[in-house]
């Protein structure tokens, strides 16, 4: 890639962040700029006028937009978080990048083999720092699994095993554009990037099933579950499975559990119920996030939000980032290739998908 195009940033200055997408997460963005002491919200936008206004007030914020194409010409901002629905990342990313500014976009990068070739180009052109945020790579038992994977304390890895599901809650009442989704695109992106990063490899063929009962009752026209079998180029067979029907008794949104099994050891992982903390109250019990997303002392912590300030550390140090494009795009093509072995129900090798 070329030198950035856009004014450097140095350890002294603040880079300035406009944030496109102003849903939930949209929120964590704009309050990890507006807090994080080399970064600066600077811009927001919404097609939701009013909501794009009210995040402007409680920021403080001149700059607010309805219009990505119009706040990407805006010459100070220096780079662009994209938190828009799975679905629509491509525009704001070939905007941004055809104006220099850097971009962190949230998973995944895209739904459409056009979208992937057409964001490859710009990004390629751009010299920017551009990372997609699966932040499975900053969770610790992730991170742990792949340096004793890396040094051989697990021998050759024979299979894996992941589990990443969501509660019903997500699909019925957090997300409006979920029947315009999958659960492969919300959760398995993040099921897919922690298995190629925990392996250290690439998927090179896939057999996946699909059931579809639940959600379509409801009046969504979506799979409840895809079940899959990857095989990866060192050899090793890992079972995927995400589904979006689980309880909402559930302790959390996610049902969470991984299983690693080598030539000489295993690791097993239960993401679900951490157990550091549990409790019991009158009317429920649960078991509190300690370790993706809590607010303490007033300030975001946690792994999910980790790689958004990871990303600002690396725009402004120069450093390389840890969730590439090239990833993003191997990524989606693999979840292209579950979604066409279900439909055709026979096996799809990711040199299919271009």
């Amino acid at each position: 890639m070329r030198p950035f195009r856009n004014r450097v940033i140095t350890n002294m200055q603040r880079i300035r962040f406009g944030v496109v997408g102003l849903g939930r997460w949209g929120r964590v963005h704009a309050d990890i700029y507006s807090s994080h002491p080399h970064s600066e919200l600077a811009a927001v936008c919404d097609l939701d006028q009013q909501r794009a206004g009210e995040f402007a007030a409680r920021y403080g914020l001149r700059k607010v937009y309805s219009d990505y194409n119009k706040m990407m010409r805006d010459p100070e901002i220096d780079a662009v978080a994209v938190v828009t629905p799975d679905f629509a990342h491509c525009g704001p990313i070939v905007a941004a990048a055809r104006m220099g500014k850097h971009v962190l976009v949230e998973k995944p990068l895209a739904t459409t083999l056009k979208d992937l070739e057409e964001i490859s180009e710009a990004v390629g052109k751009a010299g920017i720092s551009f990372m997609v945020d699966f932040h499975c790579r900053w969770y610790p038992p992730i991170v742990i699994a792949r340096q004793s994977i890396d040094k051989g304390e697990l021998g050759a890895i024979i299979s894996a095993y992941l589990r990443l599901n969501d509660t019903i809650f997500v699909p019925t009442r957090m997300l409006p554009w979920a029947g315009k989704s999958s659960i492969l695109w919300f959760l398995g992106s993040h099921a897919v990037d922690a298995l190629r990063y925990m392996l250290s490899d690439e998927v090179e063929r896939v057999y996946a099933l699909s059931r579809s009962e639940v959600l379509t009752k409801r009046g969504l026209n979506v799979p409840d579950i895809y079940q899959a079998i990857l095989e990866f180029s060192k050899g090793t067979i890992a079972s995927l499975e995400c589904n979006w029907i689980v309880p909402n008794t559930n302790p959390g949104y996610n049902d969470f559990k991984v299983n690693i099994l080598g030539s000489k050891g295993m690791i097993n992982m239960d993401l679900t119920h951490n157990q550091l903390i549990e409790r019991y109250l009158e009317d429920r019990s649960d078991r509190p996030d300690c370790l993706e997303a809590l607010t303490i002392h007033g300030k975001r912590i946690g792994f999910a939000y980790e790689s958004i300030m990871d990303f600002i550390e690396c725009v402004t140090q120069g450093k390389p980032v840890r969730a590439t494009l090239e990833d993003g795009v191997r990524t989606s093509k693999v979840l292209l290739a579950m979604l066409k072995s279900a439909e055709e129900m026979q096996p799809v090798k990711l040199s299919q998908m271009g």
